[in-house]
């Protein structure tokens, strides 16, 4: 499993209206990709639920390198950096995954939040930490999924989830969910990925 984003912070005065009609005509298009787990289509408001900024930055979550590889290198990731500019990638290895009790239903409300992972930190205790955490975040109510992701040249830890509904006290960045394809989204391993 492997997790991918990117992020177009876009000027404060920027039509987000742009970005809503960008993805409910192109959204579709990795519906059935090969190797995809899901793709979430997110979308921050500047002065909406807090952000600071207007921002589109869908995150990924890859069953395979080959469909990632596939999206970024043939063809369809030039859509975007014709329209907008290359942005840089984020990249992450994934550690957990998790189906939520609101699995199948559709996504609102997605959060990502960050760590650094401490200098001297016993790693297999970081991980175990990640995997619980992604448990717990699929256990509370109206979770789809939550994941453990981890970015090693950072050395930074990143819990991602799904939600139903706006969650009460969303712990990191709040993105609303304009468009979910998730043609493999049962098919990550669920739990620990080693």
């Amino acid at each position: 499993m492997h997790a991918m984003q990117y992020e177009l912070t876009l000027p404060a005065d920027y039509d987000m209206r742009v970005i809503r009609a960008r993805v409910a005509r192109i959204g579709h298009l990795l519906d059935d990709w090969e190797g995809l787990g899901f793709k979430t289509y997110l979308m921050r408001e500047r002065g909406v639920n807090g952000s600071p900024v207007n921002q589109y930055a869908p995150f990924y979550l890859w069953n395979t390198v080959e469909g990632m590889n596939s999206f970024l290198w043939g063809g369809a990731f030039q859509g975007l950096s014709d329209d907008f500019g290359r942005p840089s990638v984020r990249q992450w290895t994934g550690l957990a995954y998790e189906e939520g009790g609101a699995a199948g239903s559709p996504a609102r409300w997605a959060v990502r939040r960050s760590r650094p992972v401490a200098d001297g930190a016993e790693l297999a205790d970081v991980a175990a930490e990640a995997v619980g955490g992604a448990e717990r975040l699929a256990g509370e109510d109206g979770a789809v999924c939550a994941a453990a992701v981890v970015d090693t040249a950072r050395w930074e830890l990143v819990h991602f989830s799904l939600w139903t509904h706006e969650p009460p006290e969303a712990d990191g960045e709040l993105f609303e969910v304009l468009h979910v394809s998730a043609p493999g989204r049962g098919r990550p391993a669920r739990g620990r990925q080693w």
